[in-house]
């Protein structure tokens, strides 16, 4: 995001624009990094049939591992991968090593994301050291930049639960919680249910996520605080949040890309999407460590209930959770190997695969990865005249293969990989300037 800005004129695309309720074919016309209505003289001509033009993506759950643990990723690798993923905003959470626990740790994170290819936002973590014991100076993040809070990795412990409630509402802040009650987990590697029993894995029941919920949306509701829930995982929690809702709780909530995408049968070797019909499991692919995740992944019902959610706005945001990790680290054991998978450059694909299933319409997938996160950061996205140019163009109908060979992120810990998904970034712009181009 530091080079020149771009003079482009894109012709005869499919422009979508939550914030302007447009979705028709036009042109769109950048010059000097802005929006405007005719292109200036000299700016690049790219014909945009088949091409769907959308403000920037924003990512409000990305790990960028750095410090601490740049052999998996580092954000200049990270925010290459996003690019690349159509994304002009990544929020990069606090579980670095060191943790972003203070001011001073927040001010150097702002500083190293400030050459990448896209914004990097920094979440501040809740405590000191994430360890649930001391509060962190929550005012101090936040006037060196932090956008948000959170413990992510552990909800923040029940015994300072209140304090750091009020303590987010009493600086302005939002809280973002990662739902997870660990007495419920109880060693659980996988979703509780039929297939656990079948592997004879270990089962992690939907309760430890929808306590966690519950919990926290009674302590949003009485201290006003700003309540963001990340990557929900089961049916239950949307129904918790649309009750809080309707009492006035100021609740946002986002879901993975993946939970959207894929249930708990990948773990026992299936790889068809949660709304595929049912086919037998591939007993090669079972216990692959790249399907642990956390939360795990659901049932196929609760899939679709958060695909559906997505649908009708209850969730707000697809945040792609993004977790790289070095091979070794997935190539354990299942119940040993790390929980998480990479998701910048695979989220738009995830979610195109769905609406080509006629699970969900474009534009609802594009307000839930462009303005509707962006908003709940404070930012601002749109295609209208005037505004800086934030966007991305893609072809819904070109198909790619996940290969680990070209990916941009410096993991490839994905069982995507070797598959075929739709869905092809031709351009980023960020900020008014290109950031990606294939």
């Amino acid at each position: 995001m530091t080079g020149p800005t771009a003079n482009l004129l894109i012709t005869g695309a499919r422009l979508i624009d939550p914030a302007t309720g447009t979705d028709a074919i036009g042109d769109l016309a950048i010059s000097d990094g802005l929006v405007v209505a005719d292109a200036p003289a000299g700016a690049e001509r790219i014909d945009g049939r088949g091409l769907v033009v959308t403000p920037g993506f924003c990512d409000l759950h990305a790990h960028l591992r750095q410090p601490g643990r740049d052999g998996a990723e580092t954000i200049e690798s990270g925010c290459r991968a996003a690019a690349r993923g159509g994304f002009t905003t990544i929020c990069a959470m606090p579980n670095t090593d060191p943790a972003i626990d203070s001011a001073e740790a927040v001010s150097r994170a702002v500083a190293a994301g400030a050459g990448g290819a896209c914004r990097v936002r920094i979440i501040g973590a809740a405590s000191v050291r994430r360890a649930g014991r001391e509060m962190a100076d929550l005012a101090a993040m936040a006037a060196a930049g932090a956008v948000a809070v959170s413990d992510d990795g552990c909800a923040v412990s029940g015994a300072m639960a209140r304090e750091t409630f009020e303590r987010v509402a009493a600086a302005g802040l939002l809280l973002i919680e990662h739902a997870e009650d660990p007495s419920l987990v109880a060693g659980g590697v996988m979703r509780a249910g039929p297939t656990a029993v079948r592997l004879g894995l270990p089962g992690w029941p939907p309760a430890a996520e929808l306590t966690t919920v519950e919990r926290d949306l009674a302590l949003a509701g009485t201290t006003r605080a700003r309540l963001h829930l990340t990557h929900l995982s089961c049916a239950a929690s949307i129904e918790a949040v649309r009750g809080a809702r309707a009492r006035g709780v100021a609740v946002t909530c986002d879901v993975t890309p993946h939970h959207l995408s894929m249930a708990d049968d990948w773990v026992a070797g299936s790889r068809r999407f949660a709304w595929d019909e049912e086919r037998a499991p591939d007993p090669a692919l079972a216990f692959d460590g790249r399907c642990r995740v956390n939360p795990p992944l659901a049932s196929r019902a609760d899939a679709l209930a958060l695909l559906a959610a997505v649908a009708d706005g209850t969730i707000d945001s697809i945040a792609t959770d993004h977790a790289p990790h070095p091979v070794e680290r997935k190539l354990a054991p299942f119940a040993s190997a790390a929980p998480g998978l990479i998701g910048l450059e695979t989220a738009l694909s995830l979610g195109l695969a769905a609406v080509e299933a006629g699970r969900l319409a474009l534009p609802a997938l594009v307000a839930a990865m462009s303005t509707r996160p962006a908003a709940i950061i404070g930012e601002a996205r749109s295609l209208a005249v005037g505004a800086t140019a934030d966007i991305v163009a893609f072809d819904p109908a070109a198909r790619w293969r996940v290969d680990a060979t070209t990916l941009e992120s410096a993991s490839s810990n994905t069982p995507l990989l070797g598959m075929e998904l739709p869905g092809v970034v031709r351009l980023t712009v960020g900020d008014g300037r290109i950031t990606y181009r294939s």
